[in-house]
Order: structure tokens, then sequence, then C-alpha cells
């Protein structure tokens, strides 16, 4: 079997494996990230994971290697990989005045991504792939609030050959490139596309979208762009 066929087999493994751990009772995959104080502001939605289905299982290898392990796309220029132990603590997106730091996001009791406590504030999922590393690194972050506009009102606004730069603790900068966006509603949350492995690293931003369902205190859909790296200095 040749590498390309063994990275597409273990690709199609890994993306089934985690479409089916990933739903939640009543067949919905995604979960509230975060309601705001005082009931009537929005939220940032991210699909649901849990502790067993995390992409970057340490079982399976290198916790920052991602769900790809240690697979990569020989074609693909060549990078170098985040040290040991470093982790992002900075987000810039030039195009829509993006400068956040990063909160460590984890999973809650329910197996749902917790939301950054901060509106004003993105957030990265700490249990899976570091931006940079192999594989699929997810930012979230709160579309408005109860009080004004959150972190990622202008997501949207992304176009492809934007510019995302994630800094880690090492100093290092992850440039990523916007590639494509993509709007879909919660209940069919794209599981696979967002959190499925990859033998390159790859970026994922995600905030809410659609109408606002006051009933629940939630929007009906999310925002997913995707983007992949370019270059490290």
């Amino acid at each position: 079997m040749s590498l390309a066929q063994l990275v597409s087999s273990h690709r199609r493994a890994a993306i089934a494996l985690g479409a089916a751990v990933l739903l939640l009772a009543g067949g919905a995959t995604v979960a509230a990230v975060a309601a705001q104080p005082g009931g009537d502001g929005a939220d940032a939605q991210a699909p649901a994971a849990t502790a067993s289905a995390a992409p970057s299982d340490p079982s399976d290898g290198d916790p920052g290697s991602g769900a790809a392990g240690a697979f990569q796309d020989p074609a693909a220029p060549s990078y170098t990989a985040p040290p040991a132990g470093a982790v992002p603590v900075r987000v810039q997106i030039p195009a829509i005045g993006v400068d956040s730091g990063l909160e460590d996001l984890g999973l809650g009791a329910a197996g749902e991504l917790d939301p950054p406590r901060a509106w004003e504030s993105a957030g990265w999922y700490a249990g899976g792939t570091v931006p940079g590393a192999v594989g699929p690194a997810v930012i979230a972050g709160h579309v408005d609030s109860g009080s004004g506009p959150a972190v990622f009102v202008d997501l949207a606004a992304l176009a492809v050959g934007d510019e995302v730069q994630v800094t880690l603790s090492t100093g290092d900068v992850e440039t990523f490139r916007v590639t494509g966006s993509e709007r879909t509603p919660k209940a069919t949350f794209p599981t696979s596309d967002v959190y499925g492995s990859s033998p390159t690293p790859s970026l994922r931003l995600i905030t809410c979208d659609g109408t606002f369902d006051r009933s629940t205190g939630h929007y009906v859909d999310n925002l997913i762009v995707f983007a992949d790296l370019v270059t490290t200095s």
C-alpha cells in the first residue's frame, strides 16, 4: 500500500470514528458554548466532544500532533512543528481587526466545548491540536453579547487569502491563510470537517451565525472559517 493510500485509509477511519462518538443525546452534534449573563446576549457555539473523543487523545501518540498522528502530506510545504509544551496565547486577524489573548477551553460535564469566559476574548480547544502542529486546531469566540459586539463579530467578513496569526508561548508566530468558510445549522454541525484528521497543520475559527432564537437564547447557525498553515516565524 502506498503512503497516499495509507494516509487516506487512516483519515477515513478517524473521521468515521469521530462522527460516531461525537453525537449527543437527541442526535445533536453541537452544544451551547455560552449564554451571556443577563439572558439577552448572544453566544458562540462549537461542536460538542467527549473526553474519549478528543481529536488528540494522548493514547494515540503525541498529544500535539492531532488525529493524523505522524502522517503528513508528502507534497505539502515543509514546516517546523511547535516545540513540546508550546501553547497558543494570542490570535490576530488583521483583516477584521482582531487582536485577542486566548483562553484555554475545555469540555463541560455534558461533553460540550466550554466557552471563553469573556465575550471580548477568543479561546482555543486545549484538548485538541496546538496551532502549527499536524491536525486541525480550533479557536472559538463570541459574535456578540448583551452589551455589544464581541471578538468574532466580523468573522463572516473574512475572505479567501486573509491571514490569521497565532502566537505561541515560545514567541513563535504561526501564520495561516483562509481557504474558505461554511455556514451550517447547529443541528447538523459538520463534526468530521472540523475535528476530522488532517495530514497538514490547519485551523478552524468558529462563532455563531444566522437568526437569534430568543426562546433558547442561542443563534441557530454556526460560522466556520477554515485556514491552512503557510509559515512559522
